[in-house]
């Protein structure tokens, strides 16, 4: 293990730069996760990180020692920070002061719309997006495709609502999603406050591809035109709609449940 104490590091400059810049993220291709569950979570379904790094007073929490244990037995880079400066790097507030540096995965794209997936077109909120991440996670969808105006899935924000969902998950992003809806070899379902059709006369039994849209706009009008349906889910009082992460999540598992019976 290594000690890093000054500032002017360049290795702890580089850090900040990941911990702070969605730009610095995208353009060397690196993420930051933030945590004991995440780093568990990586170690467990993807192995080594590219760097652990810590702070020195973690090192006296049993599951940080447990972590930076596996990750020196398989020779992962570990550094270690003093709490001071480790604070400019972790975005979780009173969190455990372990984060691990990883190449952010970037799967090869399949033919087409051919498994479970969910299309996300236009939504922003970094917080729904990871629900919805975990959500698809949890109830068997395979990938998702996210258009230029959806939120990066590899920032912090959308890192810490899905718990670990991305690396069960293939994530394909900046996608235009017209032409995948086109091609698409499994019936598009886009939700729809406006729809007719319930989601609950669906048959799901098979594969679909969901489409989900923006917080305020709702998917865009092309894409509800290319899509196999449009579906509602019915609900009862004075409010207008669901959230969208709440949307996806009922979605989801009516899929779910209809493939289990």
């Amino acid at each position: 293990m290594k000690t890093v104490t000054s500032r002017d590091n360049a290795f702890y400059k580089d850090l900040k730069q990941l911990a702070t810049s969605s730009q610095a993220r995208r353009k060397v291709g690196q993420s930051l996760l933030d945590g004991v569950h995440l780093c568990q979570t990586w170690l467990d379904l993807r192995g080594a990180p590219d760097h652990c790094v810590v702070s020195e007073g973690a090192m006296a929490n049993p599951e940080v020692a447990a972590i930076v244990a596996r990750c020196e037995a398989v020779h992962a880079p570990v550094t270690a920070l003093p709490e001071a400066l480790f604070n400019a790097v972790s975005q979780v507030e009173h969190g455990v002061h372990l984060v691990f540096v990883i190449a952010t995965p970037r799967p090869a794209k399949p033919a087409g719309l051919v498994d479970a997936s969910v299309l996300l077109d236009g939504v922003q909120d970094p917080g729904n997006v990871g629900s919805i991440l975990r959500s698809a996670a949890a109830s068997g969808v395979k990938q998702v495709y996210c258009s230029p105006g959806t939120a990066f899935c590899w920032s912090p924000k959308v890192l810490r609502a899905a718990m670990g969902a991305h690396f069960v998950l293939d994530i394909f992003e900046n996608v235009e999603l017209a032409p995948l809806v086109r091609a698409a070899r499994v019936p598009v379902l886009a939700t729809s406050g406006y729809a007719s059709a319930s989601l609950y006369t669906m048959d799901l039994k098979q594969p679909v591809a969901w489409v989900l849209g923006h917080e305020g706009q709702g998917v865009s009008g092309e894409l509800l035109d290319l899509a196999t349906h449009r579906v509602a889910i019915p609900h009862a009082g004075q409010v207008e709609s669901l959230n969208v992460a709440a949307c996806a999540a009922v979605c989801f598992f009516e899929a779910l449940r209809q493939r289990q019976h």
